[in-house]
């Protein structure tokens, strides 16, 4: 089983889909035959999915009709919070088994509050509250506002995943949000976070320039440019959290913030639909992958081993 081998490598498959049909289901893309056949270990979910499964859907109608007259706002916060509460008591065995690391479930903070430190502090520890679920992730964006939003959400004990990563840089500077928000954290063997940095979409930007350079040098890098740019985030990663800093950290219980490859779905009909998974595989990795990605990697995905590791040594 592909997928078998790729969390023995030590790469963590979750599922970057979620819809009250998926929880509820029986069929095999349901989430309950996905957690049993498929080795999804966990979930994201972000404003565009849940848009494309509330709207029209049978699923929600009797709730939104129980709420006639509430703001939307109010509307789309009980059926999303209520969808993630019920898909987080899915994965309570596996998030138990793994002693927290796996078996969680994401839900992200308005975007609308991405550029607003204290709203984002006050939605996060709200969707914390009403989730009521210790493998809740809640999502914060990695933008210079959402720095120490995440800090402070940490150190309250919070679980996070910062999501909308793409440089290095601010890598850098969510893993040191991290660390502060853990630093002042009571009890930080508790907390767990992730970091998700985006790989398909920087392919996209990145090939659209070489395409128009046109020149054969330019064209021997098409599709290159994410695979590389996630290869320096975790030497990245192994540097951070090989630090001293860290390893004190480590010795209060503290755990390490994994790196999660979101965006891993193609763009590009002409590359393999499991490029973004099979060649990044490496230990303390989550792989958040739509469904067609995670049929593909089922279905017909090559493994190698480990992907991330060699290519770092090899520079």
């Amino acid at each position: 089983m592909r997928a078998q081998q790729v969390l023995d490598a030590g790469t963590s498959i979750w599922l970057d889909d979620l819809s009250r049909a998926k929880i509820s289901g029986a069929d095999s893309h349901s989430l309950p035959s996905r957690i049993a056949t498929s080795g999804v270990v966990g979930v994201t979910t972000n404003p565009s999915i849940f848009s494309a499964a509330i709207s029209g859907a049978a699923e929600y109608s009797a709730d939104i009709a129980q709420m006639m007259g509430a703001s939307v706002d109010d509307v789309v916060k009980k059926l999303t919070t209520d969808d993630v509460r019920q898909a987080c008591d899915l994965f309570t065995q596996i998030y138990t088994s793994s002693k927290g690391v796996d078996g969680r479930v994401s839900i992200e903070v308005d975007p609308r509050l991405a550029h607003d430190t204290e709203g984002t502090i006050t939605a996060g520890k709200e969707l914390w509250k009403i989730i009521d679920r210790p493998n809740v992730m809640i999502k914060v964006p990695a933008t210079i506002e959402g720095l120490p939003a995440i800090t402070e959400l940490i150190a309250a004990g919070i679980s996070v995943n910062v999501t909308l990563i793409f440089s290095v840089k601010r890598y850098g500077q969510v893993i040191d949000a991290y660390m502060q928000g853990i630093d002042r954290c009571e009890n930080p063997s508790s907390v767990h976070s992730v970091a998700s940095f985006f790989i398909s979409r920087i392919d996209s930007s990145v090939d659209a320039l070489l395409k128009a350079n046109g020149t054969a040098e330019a064209t021997a890098l098409l599709g290159k440019a994410a695979i590389a740019n996630a290869h320096l985030a975790y030497q990245l990663f192994e540097e951070k959290f090989s630090s001293t800093k860290w390893l004190e950290l480590e010795a209060k219980g503290a755990n390490k913030q994994r790196p999660l490859w979101a965006s891993t779905g193609v763009k590009d009909p002409s590359y393999d639909q499991t490029r973004y998974v099979m060649s990044l595989i490496a230990p303390n990795i989550i792989n958040t992958m739509p469904e067609a990605t995670l049929y593909a990697v089922k279905a017909s995905g090559i493994f190698s081993g480990e992907t991330i590791i060699p290519n770092i040594k090899n520079r």
